[in-house]
């Protein structure tokens, strides 16, 4: 799997810059060079010292590191939901990602017009929430006439997901994201925006962003980070971030024709992480040959962790771990 993230925000909050410090990174690898998958994706790659550290033990050929595609919607305004500025035409962009960053301007800057005239991060949040609510709305609406008929009908499936879905719409008439009801069935079918995980990214520098506004993104129960876009290490903490908040982990393949990084769910069990590399290791997995990377770094090689009893044999039910080293035996 890889990490597909949003980028939504105000015109010039800062959105353009983060794309450009994007598209800036140099890849190094044949297999994932730096893309504009259209003018607006962009791929750059995860920040992750073991993929090069495997590789020069293993003398790779290759080295492939986890990517993120970032995905750069138009600057939104008040009633996008229904038409004004792009409208719509963002939401084709976002409603595949599973996190979206929200960039609120923070910084006091003459030369650079708000739209609004100027800077109020509290607003300006309310604003673009308020436009993922009422796009959630007008999706709900529309699928509930359905789900109405087909329950009628008897539909049993139909009866459950009209019951979230009038939850769904209670809780987004409050002002509520449906985040605590996101691994519900239709809600992932409908990829409702306010299901998402969300990090807020606040442009500016510590001082420039106020104690209220904090206090309203934990009220949201959102990560947020304070970032001066001019300054390129906002990009590896921003990518650190997107995989704490979705429970991301990563584990190796390592060898003489390449060293991968695999992205995968925390909790994951070895067949389900070995169907990512691909779907018949799963179908036909038989066991895993596991060593941690520094184990196996501290070892020189696979066949000397095996002689110190580093690497283990684990089955089925074993849950993979952050770091580990992986071969994968299948039928």
């Amino acid at each position: 799997m890889k990490l597909e993230v949003g980028i939504v925000g105000l015109p010039n909050v800062g959105k353009s810059t983060l794309f450009k410090l994007i598209t800036s990174q140099d890849v190094h690898i044949a297999n994932y060079p730096f893309a504009t998958i259209d003018p607006n994706v962009g791929v750059v790659a995860v920040p992750d010292e073991r993929v090069d550290k495997l590789a020069d033990m293993s003398k790779s050929k290759k080295r492939i590191p986890a990517v993120v595609e970032f995905y750069d919607i138009a600057g939104l305004v008040k009633g996008a939901y229904k038409g004004e500025g792009l409208g719509n035409q963002f939401l084709s962009h976002i409603r595949n990602v599973q996190v979206i960053v929200h960039i609120v301007r923070c910084f006091e800057n003459n030369n650079i017009v708000h739209v609004e005239g100027n800077v109020n991060p509290i607003r300006d949040i309310d604003t673009i929430e308020s436009e993922l609510i009422f796009k959630d709305l007008d999706t709900i609406e529309k699928r509930l006439g359905k789900l109405e008929a087909d329950a009628r009908g008897g539909d049993k499936q139909a009866k459950i997901d009209l019951e979230i879905l009038k939850k769904a719409r209670e809780m987004l008439g409050k002002g509520e994201p449906l985040t605590l009801i996101a691994d519900e069935k239709i809600i992932k079918e409908l990829q409702l925006l306010t299901a998402k995980q969300q990090i807020f990214l606040m442009n500016g520098k510590p001082e420039d962003v106020k104690d209220d506004v904090k206090e309203k993104i934990r009220g949201m129960k959102f990560e947020y980070l304070i970032a001066d876009l001019a300054d390129a290490e906002s990009l590896p903490n921003l990518i650190k971030a997107a995989y704490s908040t979705l429970n991301l982990i990563s584990f190796f393949t390592t060898g003489e024709d390449e060293t991968r990084a695999w992205t995968i769910e925390r909790g994951m069990k070895a067949p389900q992480a070995a169907g990512v590399i691909h779907t018949d290791f799963e179908n036909k997995f038989i066991r895993a040959e596991v060593v941690n990377w520094e184990k196996l770094l501290e070892a020189g090689s696979w066949s000397a962790a095996k002689q110190k009893g580093w690497q283990r044999l684990e089955g089925k039910d074993y849950v993979v771990e952050d770091g580990d080293v992986m071969v994968i035996r299948h039928g």
